[in-house]
């Protein structure tokens, strides 16, 4: 089981990171925060250069997290709420799968960090290795990962998409 845990922490925490850096740093084929705050600014996330580098931040930083099994469910979290507001400001409108830009992707980063802040990181993990694992009370993780929807839920509110111009 622990070197289950280990595998799916460090493929979903390093791609996270990875993705994260994309919109950050442009590394890896994205855009940059130039780029990527301009299509936040279209999704009605305004300033669109904060909220690209709040989601890049949360991005790379819940993946590092999730990665090393360091700060029990903060990674996971993060990453839970991250891929909420995604998946429903980007990816809702398309559909269930990824060949049409649909919610897959973002639904199965939450749905695996869900499941890593629910089962715990394992025995190889930072939080293991420095005797934190413990400290991970079932109420603690509940309520990261309540605290987590909640603020996906609040960022999901005050965005202020573009009106919709009908052509009279």
């Amino acid at each position: 089981m622990n070197t289950g845990l280990l595998l799916i922490r460090l493929v979903v925490g390093l791609l996270m990171a990875a993705h994260g850096t994309q919109k950050l740093f442009g590394w890896l084929g994205g855009h940059g925060l130039a780029g990527t705050a301009g299509f936040f600014d279209a999704l009605g996330f305004r300033p669109g250069r904060f909220f690209a580098t709040a989601a890049a931040l949360s991005e790379v930083s819940s993946g590092v997290l999730v990665a090393l099994g360091l700060l029990g469910p903060v990674g996971p979290a993060l990453m839970v709420s991250v891929m909420v507001v995604a998946a429903i400001s980007v990816h809702w409108p398309n559909g269930l799968f990824a060949m049409t830009n649909g919610i897959e992707i973002p639904l199965l980063y939450a749905t695996a960090a869900a499941a890593l802040a629910l089962t715990g990181p394992g025995a190889y993990s930072l939080d293991a290795v420095l005797g934190l694992a413990s400290v991970w009370t079932p109420a603690l993780t509940w309520a990261s990962l309540a605290v987590a929807i909640v603020a996906a839920i609040g960022n999901l509110a005050i965005r202020r998409p573009a009106p919709v111009r009908v052509a009279v």
